[in-house]
């Protein structure tokens, strides 16, 4: 069955915040996202577990890393902007062209009841779509277990 976004898609963000806040959600962070954000913020990867991290219950009753939140449900990044856009985690620099949202036409468009930049803006190609798809489906959250051996006696 082909993929119905053969036309491609038009998404732009709007910067509403409703990714990144206003209810809860896990944004979870892959090893190459930890290092990523680390550099950005000139820390040790430690640290910023520390400081901008929780570990969070994932599938199968593993544990991964995740993102906190603020009281408001806001990225812990969220300030009027993410602090840091140029760094961000690959779950949100693929969003919305995540697999389950690609699913069909319908899974689309009620996603893009909560999104105000789905379906207008910038026009994004097939090719692209699917490349940030992939990219989405293979960014794997970092495991406890896995920082462990990274960082022992962490």
């Amino acid at each position: 069955m082909a993929a119905f976004y053969t036309e491609g898609l038009c998404f732009e963000c709007q910067r509403c915040s409703s990714c990144c806040g206003k209810v809860p959600r896990f944004v979870y962070l892959s090893k190459r996202d930890l290092l990523t954000l680390s550099r950005f913020y000139s820390i040790h990867p430690v640290h910023f577990v520390m400081h901008y991290c929780r570990w969070a219950d994932y599938y199968h009753g593993t544990t991964v890393l995740a993102l906190k939140e603020k009281s408001n449900h806001d990225c812990i990044l969220w300030n009027n902007g993410c602090e840091a856009y140029p760094a961000r985690p690959l779950q949100c620099s693929t969003y919305p062209f995540w697999t389950w949202m690609l699913k069909d036409r319908e899974t689309w468009d009620d996603c893009a009841k909560d999104c105000p930049g789905m379906n207008r803006g910038k026009w994004w190609s097939p090719g692209k779509i699917a490349e940030l798809s992939h990219r989405f489906s293979e960014n794997i959250p970092l495991q406890k277990e896995d920082f462990s051996k990274m960082f022992p006696g962490c």
